[in-house]
C-alpha cells in the first residue's frame, strides 16, 4: 500500500476515538501518521521525530521496539499465538497470573483475564454483584464511585463512572450508583487556603471533608453497599487529579466498616506509575478486587486483569448456576501474557522502584520551571506522573472557558517542538516511558513549557 494514502484513507473510512469528526476531517488538519519508534522517540512518514510524552496514551512502559518483549512475543509465536481459554488453558496465562498474585498482594490470589481498562473493571463489577447475590447478601446492589470518574466505556464501567463529559449522551441506559466528591484538594469547595506555587495537597487546610462525604454516602446506602470504586492516589481521566496521602486508606476502612468490597481500578496507576508496583500499595491497602490494563502488556498488546481475593473465587462454586458467565473470545492470549511476562521481567530489573523513583526527582526538578508561567494554577506529581493545570486567574483558581480548548491547542503546538501528548482538559499531561533519559525528560518539559508561552 502507498504510505501516501495513508492520511486519505483513514479520513474516508476510520472513525477515531475521542476525537471530534468534523476537526479531524477539516481539510487544513493534517494529521500526524506514525511510521516506526524507538524507544522514547517516535517517527512519522515525514521522517519527523517526536518524544512520547505521555508513553503512547498511557500504556507503554519500556520504551518502544524493547528487543525484551519482542523477543518473548517472537518465541511465543513460533509455538502458538492464541487458543481458546473456555475449558482449556495455555503455558504463559498461569504464569503470568501467579506473577501477578505474588506481586500485588498475598490476599489476591485469583485473576480473571480479559482485553482491556472497561472490560476488566466490567469483570469486577459483575463479581462483586453476582458474588452478593449468591451468597446471602442479594440486597447489597449498591455502588458508590467517585464524582468526575472514568472507568471505561462499557455499560457497566459507564455506570461506576461519573463524567458528564463523556458519559451524558448515555444516562438513560445507565443503572444508578452513588457518587461522592473526589479529593481533588485545588478544586476542593473545602480547601480554606490561598493559592500558592506549590502542589495544592501540600498546602491545603481542611477537615478531611472529603473522607466525611464519602462517610455519608456508606451511612445512607447502609446494608446495600456492594462496593467502593476509585482509582487510587491518581484520577486519570477526571483531568488527573491527586489524592492527598490517606485518602485511600480512610474511604477503605469506611468500606470495610459498612460491609463493602473494595474495587480498586489501576488500569492507569498500575505497573510502577506512582513508584511502587500498584499504587494501593503506597498506602498498605489491598482491596478485594483489582483492576489492571494498559501498561500489563509493556504496551504491546491489548491485555487486562482482574484480581480477586480467594473467598469471592470461592462464592462462585457449587451448582453451574453460580458460574460467573462472563469471558471474551481473546482471554488469557498467549502472546499478550508471553509480552506481560516480559514486562514484569524488566520492572524487577532494568525499571525496578528505585530506577522509577530517580526518574521521578528528575521530572520533579524540572517541573519547578512551570510555576514561573503566569498562566499555571497548579503542578501535581506522583511518581513519573505530572500534571500542570492551566488557569486564566492564579489567584481565584479560575479556569479558562472550556470551548477554547486550550490543552489541546497547546498540545498541538507542543508537536512544533517534538513532543507527543495529549491533555484532560486544561489539564497538560507527562508520563514519560521508563527508558526516558534526564535529557529526554528536560526536552519534554522544555517543550511543553515552550508551548503554552506559544499559545496561552
Amino acid at each position: 500500500m502507498n504510505p501516501g494514502n495513508t492520511t486519505q484513507f483513514d479520513k474516508a473510512h476510520l472513525w477515531h476515538p475521542f476525537t471530534p469528526n468534523d476537526a479531524w476531517l477539516d481539510p487544513a488538519f493534517q494529521p500526524v501518521v506514525i511510521a516506526s519508534g524507538e524507544g522514547t522517540v517516535l517517527t512519522d512518514t515525514e521522517g519527523r521525530r517526536y518524544l512520547d510524552g505521555n508513553s503512547s496514551i498511557w500504556t507503554n512502559l519500556h520504551g518502544h521496539v524493547r528487543p525484551e518483549i519482542n523477543r518473548a512475543i517472537t518465541e511465543q509465536l513460533g509455538t502458538v499465538a492464541h487458543t481458546s481459554f473456555l475449558g482449556l488453558t495455555n503455558v504463559p496465562a498461569p504464569q503470568l497470573a501467579a506473577r501477578l498474585a505474588g506481586l500485588a498482594d498475598p490476599s489476591l490470589s485469583r485473576v480473571f483475564f480479559s482485553d482491556d481498562g472497561s472490560t476488566a473493571m466490567e469483570a469486577a463489577l459483575k463479581i462483586a454483584y453476582q458474588y452478593f447475590q449468591q451468597n446471602g447478601q442479594p440486597g447489597r446492589k449498591t455502588f458508590i464511585s467517585l464524582g468526575s470518574g472514568y472507568h471505561g466505556d462499557t455499560v457497566g464501567a459507564m455506570s461506576l463512572g461519573h463524567s458528564p463529559l463523556f458519559h451524558h449522551h448515555y444516562g438513560d441506559i445507565l443503572f444508578e450508583t452513588r457518587q461522592v466528591m473526589p479529593p481533588a484538594c485545588y478544586r476542593c469547595p473545602f480547601n480554606r487556603a490561598q493559592p500558592e506555587k506549590a502542589d495544592a495537597r501540600t498546602t491545603r487546610k481542611c477537615q478531611w471533608e472529603c473522607v466525611g462525604e464519602a462517610g455519608k454516602a456508606f451511612s445512607a446506602a447502609g446494608d446495600t453497599a456492594a462496593g467502593w470504586v476509585l482509582e487510587p492516589r491518581v484520577q486519570g481521566a477526571a483531568g488527573f487529579f491527586m489524592h492527598p496521602e490517606g485518602y485511600l486508606q480512610k474511604t477503605t476502612a469506611l468500606a470495610r466498616d459498612h460491609g463493602a468490597l473494595v474495587i480498586l481500578d489501576e488500569v492507569m496507576t498500575g505497573f510502577g506509575r506512582t513508584g511502587p508496583l500498584f499504587a494501593f500499595q503506597k498506602e498498605n491497602t489491598p482491596p478485594d478486587l483489582l483492576a489492571v490494563a494498559k501498561g500489563l502488556s509493556g504496551g504491546y498488546l491489548p491485555l487486562a486483569a482482574t484480581l480477586a481475593t480467594e473467598p469471592l473465587f470461592r462464592g462462585f462454586g457449587g451448582n453451574k448456576s453460580r458460574t460467573f458467565f462472563h469471558g471474551h473470545s481473546y482471554t488469557g492470549n498467549a502472546l499478550g501474557c508471553s509480552a506481560a511476562l516480559a514486562s514484569l521481567d524488566l520492572l524487577e530489573s532494568t525499571h525496578n522502584e528505585n530506577h522509577r523513583n530517580r526518574m521521578a526527582a528528575t521530572l520533579e526538578r524540572l517541573s519547578g520551571e512551570f510555576w514561573t508561567l503566569p498562566q499555571v494554577g497548579d503542578v501535581r506529581q506522583e511518581g513519573t506522573i505530572l500534571a500542570v493545570e492551566l488557569v486564566e486567574d492564579f489567584a481565584t483558581r479560575k479556569p479558562f472557558d472550556p470551548a477554547k480548548r486550550l490543552g489541546m491547542a497547546v498540545c498541538e503546538r507542543a508537536r512544533h517542538h517534538g513532543l507527543l501528548t495529549r491533555p484532560v482538559g486544561d489539564v497538560l499531561l507527562l508520563m514519560p516511558p521508563y527508558c526516558a533519559t534526564d535529557e529526554e525528560l528536560e526536552s519534554m518539559t522544555a517543550a511543553l513549557f515552550k508551548s503554552i508561552q506559544d499559545i496561552v
